[in-house]
């Protein structure tokens, strides 16, 4: 039996933070999906929602609790990341209130973002099975 790893999208308007994600993810043995606009997320995940998504608060036009708030009104249930370089605690309380678990802040370490992805697709599959 194969064992296919996830795909997780990364969503960061910023090229080198996309980078730096999906070589994290990569190396880890995930696939990866990197969008740079919210909107170009969207589309994807309508069709094919990745098993997490990390995505960042602070994006142009679309931004990160814009995208959280289109998955839910489309009832598309990704498991979210959010990650922000800002050390607002109301980010948090924002997060918490669209379903949003985990909130990473830059900089974090690969580890503290594979810990969280593990986390979140744990919880997902334990969630999904009890359903």
């Amino acid at each position: 039996m194969v064992n296919i790893k996830p795909v997780i999208a990364v969503v960061d308007d910023e090229w080198s933070v996309r980078t730096m994600l999906g070589r994290v993810l990569r190396v880890a043995g995930y696939r990866v999906s990197a969008f740079a606009r919210g909107e170009d997320f969207m589309v994807s995940a309508m069709t094919r929602p990745p098993a997490c998504a990390i995505v960042d608060i602070h994006m142009p036009q679309m931004n990160g609790f814009d995208v959280q708030s289109s998955l839910l009104q489309a009832n598309v249930r990704v498991p979210t990341i959010l990650i922000t370089a800002s050390d607002d605690a109301a980010l948090d309380d924002a997060a918490r209130r669209l379903k949003v678990m985990r909130v990473l802040r830059k900089p974090f370490s690969a580890e503290q973002l594979l810990d969280a992805v593990s986390a979140e697709l744990a919880a997902h599959d334990s969630g999904a099975a009890a359903a």
